[in-house]
């Protein structure tokens, strides 16, 4: 029972975590400026940048939203390329893992016997461990590249410093969602992975206290009674040689007393 509820739940929290981190490849705002201003007396105007994976976008106080797609595969920035490139494997290695742990999962009764279904299981786990590692690299590059570049002191005072925006935490935290869900689907099958030692246990029968001294010399006793009828047994036989032997000679004997008798006769 344990077993599918650590399954069932792992199942869970790495679903959730996959759809975290597949929402964020279409979220707004992965980096945000703000350029506040004031214009007149009662009257602040402020303009917002911000970026993703897609696009370059600005909004006004008027909330007119002016957008640049970016240009082509090739001519995208290089962390840009590498961000899309890692969270496009995380998320297909997450959809890989999900579809084994849906099959290896003790509930679903799909994969087979308990020992196929822990090794589907544990493939799944070993998918989604990789793809959460993958979903984390990516968007470390992408907080890096923004970190590098707000706090770099010879950046031109009027170049724009960009902030981390809200896709990017919700990210990390469906990354860790992904793993955790891994570790419990690991903790299912660990016995897969560290079988544990058979101990085999000789069976004892228990013997009473009073045939329990009987036993201790039995093979004794029993030795010397069949030595002692092996002694009487050849004994027996000897005397019986022996008076065979001695039949036979008192019959020669008087055969032949017999025959000189008839002789003289």
């Amino acid at each position: 029972m344990k077993k599918r509820v650590f399954q069932i739940f792992g199942f869970l929290i790495s679903t959730l975590g996959w759809l975290f981190v597949a929402c964020t490849m279409a979220m707004d705002y992965w980096r945000v400026s703000q350029l506040p201003g004031q214009g007149g007396s009662f009257i602040i105007k402020v303009a917002w940048y911000w970026s993703n994976l897609w696009k370059d976008c600005f909004i006004d106080s008027t909330a007119v939203v002016n957008c640049r797609d970016f240009p082509v595969l090739w001519s995208v920035t290089v962390y840009v390329q590498g961000v899309r490139g890692l969270l496009m494997v995380g998320l297909g290695l997450g959809f890989v893992g999900a579809i084994l742990a849906f099959i290896g999962m003790e509930c679903t009764y799909i994969g087979g016997n308990d020992k196929t279904n822990d090794k589907v299981l544990l493939s799944a786990a070993v998918f989604h461990i990789v793809g959460g590692i993958s979903d984390i690299a990516g968007y470390c590059l992408y907080i890096n590249r923004i970190a590098r570049n707000f706090f770099n002191p010879n950046l031109n005072p009027t170049a724009l410093r960009y902030d981390i925006g809200t896709p990017l935490f919700l990210g990390l935290v469906g990354s860790f969602l992904i793993l955790v869900g891994a570790v419990f689907y690991a903790v299912t099958v660990i016995k897969v992975l560290c079988p544990e030692p058979k101990v085999v246990y000789a069976s004892r029968s228990y013997v009473t206290p009073r045939t329990r001294s009987r036993t201790l010399y039995t093979g004794y006793y029993q030795t010397s009674r069949q030595s002692r009828a092996s002694r009487e047994s050849r004994r027996s036989t000897l005397s019986s040689e022996s008076k065979s032997s001695e039949f036979s000679n008192i019959s020669q004997i008087t055969d032949e007393k017999i025959s000189d008798r008839d002789a003289f006769v």
